[in-house]
């Protein structure tokens, strides 16, 4: 079985809406498919002979021990893929000592979901932030997920406005019922998801704004969205301990350049200033050692996660963890590593190159 397997099995269970709201992309979906295309435009470099009959795929996100550098990325509105919502997804994560992201969209409170992965296991947590323009509520919010235990605020900053999500327009897919951090607006009762998210997040936000998220709590600031060597250096200029090369998933800005091509060029502006993430289009392990040795610390993976989710929930989200596990671990041994510092640009080419 691998990664992809879960989709099939989640397009035969979800109804039409559902499905398409987590598969589709923005306009003519030609991001969300360069993102899984981009990855494969690299190839591999093994080394042998170099001792790796033991090999350790741990490492550590903002300072915190887990065992794959894979986290799950924050997707909204879980209980759409399957009833345990983000509670499933967050036990998996923590059964499998890995980081799991939480969305400001989320179906559970992060409180619940903070208790349930603490229950389970023994994975660090962080919370995505879209700023409202009511920015009391986000400083709530931001004070709730810190003291929920929650060690990072993921800002999201790549939607000002909602994208073109043709789907979602097409199914006439309805706004959730199932809202977990505050109560739904009026106004948005009868949207659908995506225009009533946008009409309340604040398309204001700018750089200015970063010192006041930093000043709501002593988490670090990871920022989401970010796809340029400029805006990269903003980031770090700014504050950030983190940066997250994505453009989510292909749902905003239709023919943006693909996470992979755009990751080169923020690890050279960040130059060792900030941990470097990226996500959008990992769908195996080899993907993951690509994106580390381009310099990246680690990857975030949502799809497939929501997928496994639907399938059989909790159960279905740490099978899907241990799949990328393996793959890591079976492929670092090709590839002639042990530990995942080693890894190096010299590993990598592009295919042609």
């Amino acid at each position: 079985m691998r990664l992809d397997d879960f989709e099939g099995v989640a397009r035969e269970r979800l109804d039409r809406g559902a499905f398409d709201y987590i598969a589709g992309g923005a306009a003519d979906e030609l991001t969300l498919a360069d993102n899984v295309r981009a990855w494969r435009h690299w190839r591999l470099r093994p080394r042998v002979l170099v001792g790796a009959a033991e090999v350790d795929t741990s490492a550590h996100l903002l300072g915190a021990p887990v065992a794959m550098p894979v986290a799950v990325a924050p997707v909204a509105f879980q209980h759409i893929a399957h009833p345990v919502a983000e509670i499933g997804s967050a036990r998996a994560a923590a059964r499998r000592r890995t980081l799991f992201c939480l969305s400001t969209m989320s179906s559970c409170s992060l409180e619940a979901v903070a208790s349930a992965a603490t229950e389970a296991g023994d994975g660090p947590r962080w919370f995505q932030l879209y700023v409202h323009q009511d920015r009391g509520r986000s400083a709530d919010l931001v004070r709730r997920a810190e003291a929920a235990g929650y060690s990072a605020i993921v800002v999201t900053v790549d939607f000002p406005v909602a994208g073109r999500r043709e789907r979602d327009h097409r199914n006439r897919f309805p706004y959730p019922t199932r809202f977990g951090n505050f109560a739904i607006p009026a106004s948005a009762e009868t949207a659908s998801p995506v225009p009533a998210v946008g009409a309340f997040n604040d398309a204001s936000l700018s750089w200015s704004d970063l010192a006041w998220l930093r000043g709501l709590s002593s988490l670090p600031l990871v920022i989401k969205g970010i796809l340029t060597a400029e805006d990269a250096r903003l980031g770090v200029e700014n504050g950030a301990a983190g940066i997250i090369v994505s453009n989510h998933g292909g749902r905003q800005l239709d023919r943006a350049v693909a996470s992979a091509e755009a990751l080169p060029e923020v690890v050279d502006a960040v130059a060792g200033r900030a941990e470097i993430y990226v996500d959008g289009g990992i769908r195996r392990g080899a993907d993951v050692l690509t994106a580390l040795a381009m310099g990246a610390r680690g990857v975030l993976v949502g799809r497939p996660i929501a997928f496994a989710l639907a399938t059989a929930g909790e159960n279905g989200v740490a099978r899907s963890l241990d799949l990328l596990a393996a793959e890591i671990s079976t492929d670092m041994a090709l590839l002639g590593i042990s530990r995942l510092d080693q890894l190096t640009p010299n590993h990598i080419r592009r295919a042609g190159g």
